[in-house]
């Protein structure tokens, strides 16, 4: 039985819980594996141990910065105190000396992304700007670092490769429908009533924390040419998120979005639901007509795959890994044109193109599976085992 060690603790929002929140009870589903967890203890109550999963009570700081002086100076002895044989550092960096092989699971794309650099020169964000910076200085060596560094994509796989010119290796991200489906309590009360039907009307849905890699504001800009093509259908927008400063994780500044809302008078097309639990998102899904996502930077995209499984027709930028997430069942844009959004809403709303893209999506959503991805991350640790122990052979040989 293979011993892991997953550190999570770099995880506080978007598809890092969500990974998190799929992988660990894949892993204490197995009986192959025992696996040793370090996640922020607020996720950490959203777990029980089992027979196989534990969690370590380490405290790290809040602090990025803190926390990887923290993981760098004393991981690496929790770590040989588990007795675990392979390190997962599921955080985007990688532990400069670990005392066990190491696979890198790297996610964040705004290091490699130059639309997002230009993005915060534009806001004139350069604190940002200098810190994304630093961040991928350190994300680039950490590759270096690990053994193995692990992408949710292909696409994202061949970005990071020319990136950091290094060998990346992809295994998709899943998605466990029984799972995401499970939870029939219904929604919060003032969620439900934000999501009453209003006959006649198109809602899409857009499902993320806020940032600015989103790039909110070109669906934002969108509606007043929706309102106009789809007269006099009602439209709104449903976001899982709040346009106000101190109600979004992390330090981005909604105020340019909440300026752009008044100035543009689309207030009352604007739906903003704030967090959804995770397992209760579903529901969200099922009461809007369309998913849209106007993002410039991504590595997967789960809510993607939530929407294809939930039956949603998908508009989606004409990204490389929107494509390779969605396929056909999508219908794309340049990034930042509200008015080819625009177009490709009106399509989408079609009913026969409707039909195409749900029936599309309901069986690419099928292609994904959280026990495939674990699988083969089980596999590639396997791998590193088999590869210490012959170098250990070939050592003792030379001695």
């Amino acid at each position: 039985m293979i011993h892991l060690f997953l550190n999570g603790a770099a995880a506080s929002a978007g598809g890092g819980l969500t990974y998190l929140r799929n992988v660990i009870p894949q892993l204490a589903r197995r009986g192959d594996v025992r696996a040793t967890v370090v996640v922020d203890e607020t996720l950490r109550r959203e777990f029980q141990e089992t027979s196989n999963v534990s969690f370590v009570n380490f405290v790290f700081s809040s602090n990025s910065a803190l926390r990887f002086v923290q993981e760098q100076t004393r991981l690496g002895l929790l770590i040989a105190r588990s007795g675990a044989d392979v390190l997962i550092s599921a955080g985007n960096f990688a532990l400069r000396n670990s005392p066990v092989p190491q696979i890198l699971l790297s996610r964040n794309s705004l290091y490699t992304s130059q639309d997002f650099y230009r993005d915060l020169r534009q806001r004139r964000n350069y604190g940002l700007f200098l810190d994304t910076w630093l961040r991928g200085v350190v994300a680039r060596k950490s590759i270096h670092w690990a053994d193995r560094t692990v992408a949710p994509s292909h696409a994202f796989a061949q970005e990071l490769g020319r990136w950091a010119h290094h060998t990346i290796i992809t295994i998709q991200h899943g998605f466990d429908a029984d799972a995401f489906f499970s939870d029939t309590a219904p929604l919060p009360e003032h969620a439900r009533r934000l999501l009453t039907p209003h006959e006649g009307a198109i809602r899409l849905l857009f499902v993320s924390h806020y940032n600015y890699y989103r790039n909110f504001e070109t669906l934002l800009r969108a509606i007043p040419i929706l309102r106009n093509r789809l007269a006099p259908r009602k439209v709104e927008v449903v976001f899982t998120c709040k346009f106000r400063s101190g109600e979004n994780p992390g330090t981005y500044s909604s105020d340019r979005v909440a300026q752009l809302i008044e100035e543009s008078d689309v207030t009352s097309s604007v739906v903003e639901l704030g967090a959804v639990p995770y397992s209760k998102l579903h529901h969200v899904y099922r009461a809007c007509d369309v998913y849209v996502t106007p993002a410039y930077a991504e590595s997967f995209a789960h809510p993607l795959v939530e929407a294809m499984a939930s039956g949603l027709p998908i508009v989606a930028s004409d990204t490389s890994v929107h494509r390779e997430i969605c396929g056909p069942a999508a219908l794309y844009f340049s990034c930042f044109s509200p008015e080819e959004l625009a177009d490709a809403v009106v399509s989408a709303t079609a009913e026969r193109e409707s039909e195409r893209l749900s029936e599309e999506g309901l069986r690419r959503a099928k292609m994904y599976s959280w026990e495939v991805h674990v699988s083969k991350l089980l596999g590639l640790a396997e791998e590193l085992l088999e590869q210490k122990k012959v170098e250990n052979r070939q050592a003792d040989i030379k001695e």
